[in-house]
């Protein structure tokens, strides 16, 4: 059987979470820019993919095959691990300043790839500012503003609902990355990633990481954005919501229904055999 029982599926999200922590600075970096620029490809698939056929769900459709490979390859993405590192860090398999540093380091990572991807994007769609009419760019252009000056325009309205739009997004993705231990087949951890991704995307929910590539290459391909409108009123709220989602809904819900329980279960296991020990030396 290659299918993998929930209780199991704690204990290597907890397993993972650990071995992520102890990770050196450089690997977060460059494994944290690589999934970076991936996410970057799948939106570009996405968006490419909905232009031609004029039918969003086929861009959500196509999407989750960049989140595929990040997983296959176990390169670090901080969506996920924020929903895994906690984990750790409550069964003192990590700490806290563990924990706090692969966060910030993959995100450093994350912005490099995304926007180094944006970069290359930007001077083959537009061949070097020649075309300007590039389908793809342009709706790059529209999501970017729209992630940005829409929220603005909105207030502290906007705040919320691209926060809440954050946490509806992780608690999807990071349920991806668990998905993928559901299954001991590369055929089936692939099929097993492929929903929630879906569901993500396919909703327009906020995704800090593919934020990280669309933003940037907006503000390449002339969006009227600044770092401001960036990270104020999209990318920290995003990153604080997707935290949220990851850690509460995924990470510690699993935690506390399945693992807790198995805790339980070994406890009481202990205090069984002890009595039958006094009972045996009476």
């Amino acid at each position: 059987m290659t299918y993998v029982q929930p209780e199991q599926v704690v204990k290597n999200m907890v397993q993972a979470g650990a071995a992520k922590s102890k990770l050196p600075v450089r690997d977060l970096v460059i494994r944290g820019a690589l999934a970076g620029a991936l996410l970057g490809f799948g939106t570009t698939l996405a968006f490419t993919a909905e232009t031609q056929t004029q039918m969003g769900i086929v861009g959500a459709l196509l999407f989750p095959a960049c989140f595929v490979i990040i997983i296959l390859l176990g390169l670090e993405l901080v969506t996920g691990n924020f929903a895994l590192i906690p984990l750790a860090v409550l069964e003192k398999k990590a700490t806290w300043q563990e924990m706090l540093t692969n966060w910030f380091w993959v995100i450093v990572g994350h912005v490099i790839g995304g926007s180094f991807y944006a970069m290359l994007y930007v001077i083959a769609a537009t061949h070097l500012g020649h075309v300007t009419d590039h389908a793809v760019a342009q709706k790059i252009i529209q999501v970017a503003e729209a992630k940005t000056l829409g929220y603005s325009a909105l207030g502290t309205a906007g705040l919320l609902i691209v926060f809440v739009k954050g946490i509806l997004c992780n608690w999807m993705v990071a349920l991806g990355a668990v998905m993928a231990m559901t299954s001991q087949a590369t055929l089936g951890k692939i099929v097993a990633m492929w929903l929630p991704i879906l569901l993500f995307f396919a909703q327009g929910f906020e995704h800090a990481v593919v934020n990280m590539f669309v933003i940037p290459a907006g503000m390449m391909l002339g969006a009227d954005i600044t770092l401001s409108h960036w990270w104020i009123w999209n990318q920290t709220p995003v990153l604080l919501g997707n935290l949220v989602g990851g850690l509460l809904f995924t990470g510690l819900a699993l935690y506390v229904t399945y693992r807790s329980r198995e805790v339980n279960k070994g406890k009481e296991q202990v205090k069984n055999d002890k009595g039958k020990r006094e009972r045996m030396v009476s």
